[in-house]
């Protein structure tokens, strides 16, 4: 017998027994209006403070942060002359003092009112006999997923988040120091040499004595040299707050630091408390295995599953194996708003940022930007707005798809093995298609044996599926009822059937810890349907079921294996309704909730993608009633009703139903655009920039300002308003007004369009061709959705056009491929199966353009998409539907030039160049062919050779292997910044990653060849690949496969990288000369100086699918493709509210200056230039 338990937390409730979590810190980053420390080891930062902070019987209008955990009142000195030499001779408050690195530093001083009034009440909790005191200011300094320099912690995940609070009074300065549970996931860092535990305390250095001279100041020291006292800290307290200490620090008249004096924590008496994490025993080998007991839907009283866990002697003694499964989610829909951005929890003498309902006018943001809050009479609740749902603290859009991302963490043994399998902070991604009850889970980066392994465990995306499940008349799916703030504990009792022991921008953390049975490499997995019946209590639902899936080895063997399946979830509901209140939709907020529903869940599918390391889970999910195992007949009950993926469905009489667009879409519901809400004035407040996204809006405060409650930017004082028209960021065909804090774009008579881009409906909308019609009307009846893998159903064929409206003359599905003609007809003799080897299929010749081509100029465009690469003076083209050699026609005539790097521009179809002969960097537009190229950059430069764009941020990278540096500036050549020129030698090849903020470059330096990466605001720059290359020439990134790869000259390879995996991959081992390299879907193409061709590749098969030998024999260079543009979004669209360069990085961007400052230029953390 194996059993399971998995508990899985949802929300942010947090009593003072249980500790902080992650988000119950003070907020910090950006929208914050933090300062962010320059990335590296052993770095400090200088902050100014007003009021001044008292630190033992001194005063000090400057601190000093370290990014080796702690904060100093003078300049600390190298690292090496104080960590592992307690005391240290300066004065430091040390949160977590160790040799630190790679993650990131935030700060600011900060009199935000929430902020300052959530530092008072954590000084009157440590302090109660004191009188109340209202602080003047408060510095929060937090670090940010920090690793252990010299470590593999930033490999493997191993990560510390902390924080330190410095509450500044009017005769007296206190320190808060905040350890949140999972933020504390190392306990050493090295010094000297060793390992030595992490510090935390408080030293006044070296102070001076008249008569004997400097000697060591006073001290307080949270940890003494042990890791153990270390790990105390996330559990201790001297507040009343699991993981919050307090300390005076000084004062005018100081003694020494004085501590909180309260140690003993309140119990929580509005919610039940979550469990705590215990480690698990092996199963007893003695104990005989358990059989299945049928199992019926009776109704059981709840029982305190807790009990054990929080007993003082923590009894651990069962036979059993305990796996814990922790999880958090916050609803997408939600955090679109920066206005929501604020503390919904407060503190109370019941427990920590517990939620205080009162009154509306209390509330302060409480509720979701989509509810509304109602008075009743014992306080207040919220309720979801028509066309939303939810609890009315978190509302999502009816309809609307909803991704979750997260990580996952365990501790697994698999089988009788004595030894477990650790891992932390797998990705896991998910994508829920709500008007049909389809949820998609994919974790990634588990390796063998484990990944197979979690196969039969769908459960743990089982519990996304049952909160946004399709819901029957009547019935409520799990959101409408919690919203995002719930906790589950499951039990899972594994037994075989044939006597073997075999065996997801809403984010979500998951832990698991425990047994499971092992399944054999290779094989498949296969789940069979089941029902759930779920009974409902005030705050509290319990479930049961049986669950079956069997086994099939390589060999074809099959296992069969059950296991019996209980869970628990608790969740907090507003208990200030009406009890039998009825909700005016689904899930409009507290209301009536069901006694008993069935969860029932069929086309189970899961998948273990070895060469990728990746499980995949997917399910439909129904909820109604009880012994109901066929939904109800009309299909916006079944999921058959084929709305457009972002419209919820209305059922009518009968089998009548319309389909309606969510909330921030618009259209007839079977077709469904995204709605630019910032075209409405008004919806932001002053000084803030409105910037659209998805279904919904942002409103963006400008840098070193946070939005508050009410909508208004904070913290920053008044700035100039700047003429943004004057850099002419708009269509050449559209009008550019200047704003307060913003601009218009607005196309001329006769253009459409949104201003950044505007067409000519005359020259450019055309009818629907019969492809994209044939097209439209199998997406119609596939209800394709976000998740390909899945979508659209294999049984409905969706044929393929180009960017013409034409069909491509390859078709291909279900295995099978074969060739049409104009009109989409198949030509009889050209099927074949499989879609490795497709056919050879000749479409419609296009004659070349009469007479010579313009030069300079740009030649007829072929229809299609088209590989592009460069030749001498010339970049030419080739339709990938039509890669025959004398297919090959020039595009781009640039006379006398030598043109080095290609890319494209998919927002306004145009193609870059840099070229070495002038040099210079060049633009062309090929939807308007007349006005020729353009040179945007010609000063500065010396040999351009890589080149790379961001069509989201529209902004150019490129590299300079005679000045060694790598360049950034807007698409128009302007506010221009050099990102690096140091520890460079030939930069050449260069790519950007807009989803992540990232972008990669080649240095093919003979004695130290290597590829590195950054953000895009040259933060975190890390190399990637140094060993086994020779002359990395090439570079492409694929955002699908997230995969980089790259072409090496020296050691004549093609090879293949996932950049946060670390996974290395051959596609090719005998290149000859390569230059340039594109990623085409599965294909790579690269162009090859000893061939003076362009060579394809295909990365799955590795071999060499076709050779391009241009009419014209040359050298060949860059290569690009004519690719559509991909939906995807970071922090820098529409400039991020940025005065000039906005720059994307990792979770979030950076506003800098360019090089060459014009006077109105700002940057967080400097002054105004």
């Amino acid at each position: 017998v194996m059993e399971l338990t998995l508990v899985l937390l949802f929300g942010a409730v947090v009593s003072g027994a249980r500790g902080l979590e992650l988000r119950d810190l003070f907020p910090f980053g950006e929208e914050a209006g933090d300062a962010t420390l320059t990335p590296g080891s052993d770095s400090s930062a200088e902050l100014g403070l007003e009021p001044e902070l008292r630190f033992f019987s001194e005063a000090f209008d400057k601190i000093h942060i370290s990014s080796n955990g702690l904060v100093a009142v003078q300049q600390p000195p190298p690292q090496a002359e104080y960590l592992g030499q307690t005391p240290p001779p300066f004065g430091l408050m040390a949160a977590l003092m160790g040799d630190l690195d790679r993650g990131l530093v935030h700060f600011r001083l900060d009199r935000n009112p929430e902020v300052l009034d959530r530092s008072k009440d954590l000084v009157q909790k440590a302090f109660p006999q004191r009188p109340a005191q209202t602080p003047e200011g408060a510095v929060v300094v937090t670090w940010d997923k920090m690793a252990a320099a010299g470590s593999d912690g930033a490999e493997v995940g191993w990560r510390n988040s902390f924080q330190l609070v410095l509450v500044l009074l009017r005769s007296s300065s206190v320190a808060v120091l905040l350890y949140p549970r999972s933020g504390l996931q190392f306990l050493s860092s090295p010094a000297g040499g060793a390992p030595r535990a992490l510090e935390a305390g408080f030293s006044e250095g070296l102070v001076y004595n008249w008569w004997w001279g400097k000697t060591q100041g006073k001290q307080e020291w949270l940890s003494s040299e042990g890791e153990e006292s270390v790990r105390r800290l996330t559990r201790g307290s001297n507040c009343g707050v699991g993981g919050v200490w307090v300390f005076e620090v000084g004062a005018v008249k100081f003694s020494q630091i004085e501590p909180g004096t309260i140690t003993t924590f309140p119990e929580d008496i509005t919610t039940s408390p979550p469990p705590v994490t215990m480690l698990p025993r092996r199963p007893d080998p003695r104990v005989s295995t358990a059989t299945d007991e049928p199992m019926t839907p009776e109704k059981e009283e709840p029982e305190n599953i807790y009990e054990d866990e929080y007993s003082n002697t923590m009894n651990t003694s069962s036979t059993t194996t305990s796996t814990t499964t922790s999880t958090t989610i916050t609803p997408t829909t939600t955090a679109d708003y920066t206005a929501t951005n604020t503390t919904k929890y407060q503190t109370t003498t019941g427990g920590v940022f517990s939620y205080n309902p009162d009154t509306c006018a209390q509330k302060r943001g409480g509720c979701s930007p989509f509810a509304e809050c109602r008075d009743h009479a014992s306080g207040s609740c919220c309720y979801c707005r028509h066309g939303y749902y939810g609890n009315g603290k978190d509302c999502v859009a009816e309809g609307k798809p909803q991704r979750m991302s997260g990580q996952v963490s365990g501790r697994v043994f698999l089988g009788s093995s004595p030894v477990p399998v650790e891992f932390s902070q797998k990705d896991l991604h998910s994508y829920v298609v709500t008007n049909d009850g389809r949820a998609y889970v994919a974790i990634s980066s588990v390796t063998p044996p484990l990944g197979p392994a979690l196969l039969p465990l769908s459960s743990v995306g089982g519990v996304i599926g049952w909160a946004f499940a399709l819901e029957q008349p009547g019935h409520r799916n799990g959101f409408s009822i919690m919203g995002g703030v719930f906790s589950r504990r499951a039990q899972v009792l594994f037994s075989t059937g044939e006597g073997i022991d075999e065996h997801e921008h809403l984010q979500v953390h998951t832990e698991l810890e425990g047994a499971l049975p092992p399944v054999p490499l290779g094989a498949t997995v296969q789940v069979s349907p089941y029902s759930e019946v779920y009974h409902y209590y005030d705050n509290l639902i319990t479930s049961s079921s049986n669950r079956e899936y069997s086994v099939v080895a390589p060999s074809g063997e099959v296992q069969n294996v059950s296991y019996q399946w209980r869970q628990t979830i608790t969740y907090q509901s507003c208990v200030h309704a009406p009890g039998t209140r009825p909700g005016t939709g689904p899930g409009t907020g507290p209301g009536t909730r069901p006694d008993i529903q069935q969860l029932t869940v069929d086309q189970i599918f899961v998948m273990y993608d070895q060469d990728n390391s990746l499980i995949r889970y997917a399910m439909s999910n129904r909820i109604g009633p009880v012994h109901s195992s066929a939904p109800e007949s009309n299909p916006c009950f079944s999921g058959g009703h084929g709305c457009d993926i972002n419209a919820v469905c209305r059922p009518l009489e009968g089998q009548s139903f319309t389909c309606v667009c969510s909330s921030g879409f618009s259209g007839d519901g079977n077709h469904c655009e995204d709605v630019d809400e910032c075209l409405s004035p008004g919806l932001c407040g002053p000084n803030s920039f409105c910037s659209n996204t998805v279904g919904s809006y942002r409103c963006v405060c400008p840098p070193g300002s946070r939005l508050s409650p009410e909508g208004q930017c904070t913290g920053t004082r008044p700035s100039p308003d700047i003429d943004e028209c004057e850099r002419a960021p708009c269509h050449h065909e559209a009008s550019c007004s200047n704003t307060q804090g913003s601009y218009r774009c607005e196309c001329k008579p006769g253009f459409t369009g949104d201003g950044l881009r505007c067409e000519n409906p005359g020259s450019v909308l055309r009818p629907a061709s019969l492809c994209e019609l044939d097209r439209a009307r199998a997406l119609s009846r596939s209800s394709g959705g976000l998740w390909s893998w899945f979508r659209p159903r294999s049984s409905v064929f969706v044929p393929r056009c180009d960017s013409g409206g034409h069909f491509e003359t390859t078709q291909c599905s279900e295995e099978q491929c074969w060739c049409v003609d104009t009109e989409g007809a198949e030509v009889q003799g050209s099927r074949v199966s499989g879609t490795d080897s497709p056919p050879h299929c000749v479409g419609p010749v296009t004659p070349p353009p009469f007479g010579p081509a313009p030069s300079p100029g740009v030649g007829h465009v072929a229809p299609g998409r088209l590989l592009l690469f460069a030749q001498s003076g010339r970049i030419e083209q080739v339709p990938l539907s039509q890669t025959g050699p004398d297919q090959t026609r020039p595009l781009l005539h640039v006379p006398d030039r030598v043109v080095i790097a290609v890319a494209y521009d998919c927002v306004e179809d145009s193609v870059y160049w840099t070229e070495i002969s002038g040099p210079s960097i060049g633009r062309a537009s090929l939807r308007d062919t007349e006005r020729g190229p353009r040179t945007l950059v010609s000063s500065d430069l010396q040999s351009p050779e890589g080149l790379a764009l961001d069509p989201v941020s529209r902004l150019l990278f490129w590299t300079d292997s005679g000045l060694d540096l790598v360049e950034v500036s807007r698409l128009d050549g302007s506010q221009r910044r050099v990102l690096f020129n140091t520890d460079l030698e030939n930069p050449r090849a260069i790519v950007t990653d807009p989803v992540y903020g990232r972008i990669f470059w080649s240095d093919w330096n003979r004695d130290g060849p290597k590829i590195e990466m950054s953000n895009m605001d040259g933060s975190d720059r890390v190399v990637l690949v140094q060993e086994d290359l020779g002359l990395p020439n090439g570079l492409t990134y694929d955002p699908q496969s997230t995969l980089l790869c790259w072409a090496d000259a020296g050691t004549r390879r093609v090879e293949c990288m996932d950049p946060h995996l670390r996974q290395r991959s051959t596609v090719s081992d005998h290149v000859q000369y390569p230059f340039g390299l594109v990623s085409v879907g599965r294909s790579l193409y690269y162009t090859d100086w000893r061939r003076d061709a362009v060579v394809g590749l295909d990365r799955f098969s590795r071999t060499e699918t076709l050779v391009i030998s241009p009419q014209r024999k040359s050298r060949v260079y860059g290569i690009s493709t004519t690719d559509y543009c991909p939906r995807v979004y970071n922090y820098c669209e529409q400039n991020g509210g940025c005065s000039h360069l906005c720059l994307p990085k990792l979770g979030g961007f950076s506003c800098l200056c360019p090089d060459r400052r014009d006077g109105t230029c700002y940057e967080p953390g400097q002054n105004w230039v």
